[in-house]
């Protein structure tokens, strides 16, 4: 039975509004896997449902072992600046005002660095970055792989419904990345009823094939 897809203006007539994991299909590797669903009319519910399946497709066994850089900074930051705040609280219920107004205010001064560096970190530096994942291959030499992949939503106009945005880039290298084998980069978008239907169940087999072959014409594997 063909799939049904959502209205152009990119949003169906629906009320789940949460990843559902109802009963299990099966999919094109033959291993059953559970159904997903988003609310088709929240933007940031489909970006984010995608982003999830981007990153179990890619931190398969098979592709590539994902690297949690960024995440791991945010919480690190998070956290120090929890143990500040709570370090910093403590002090000045147990020492009397005066004397502990001097650490006091540095614990907060340290705090907003903290809380603000976090902010920063993720506005300039992670960006969009959805996925980051390397790989090592053995044959003649050592060779290493890493890709990145950043997501945007285009919003809806008058003729198209809104859109799923992916942007790639890939290095391959060897020699502990002193020399570069191949480099490359993709673009490419997709509206949101091109994966789902009206009633929000995403089409996981045909996301996983249209990134595969993004990840193939990055890496130079379908040439």
């Amino acid at each position: 039975m063909a799939r049904r897809k959502v209205a152009a203006n990119g949003a169906a007539d629906v009320s789940e509004s949460s990843t559902s994991a109802a009963p299990k299909i099966v999919g094109a590797d033959s291993e059953p896997r559970d159904v997903i669903k988003a609310n088709n009319a929240n933007l940031t519910e489909l970006k984010h449902t995608l982003d999830d399946a981007l990153k179990r497709f890619l931190g398969r066994p098979d592709q590539f072992k994902t690297i949690h850089q960024h995440t791991d900074v945010r919480l690190a930051l998070g956290w120090a600046g929890v143990f500040v705040a709570t370090g910093t609280a403590l002090y000045g219920w147990k020492v009397e005002f005066e004397r502990s107004k001097p650490i006091v205010w540095a614990g907060m001064i340290l705090y907003i660095i903290l809380t603000s560096v976090q902010t920063l970190y993720a506005y300039f530096v992670e960006g969009d970055i959805v996925y980051a994942g390397k790989r090592k291959t053995f044959a003649k030499r050592i060779e290493t792989e890493r890709i990145t992949i950043e997501s945007r939503t285009q919003p809806s106009t008058s003729t198209s419904p809104p859109k799923y945005e992916l942007s790639l880039a890939y290095v391959r290298s060897s020699n502990s990345g002193k020399a570069l084998l191949h480099r490359g980069k993709g673009h490419d978008v997709r509206g949101y009823n091109y994966f789902f239907d009206e009633e929000g169940t995403l089409d996981q087999d045909v996301f996983e094939e249209w990134v595969r072959g993004l990840v193939a014409n990055v890496t130079g594997e379908d040439n």
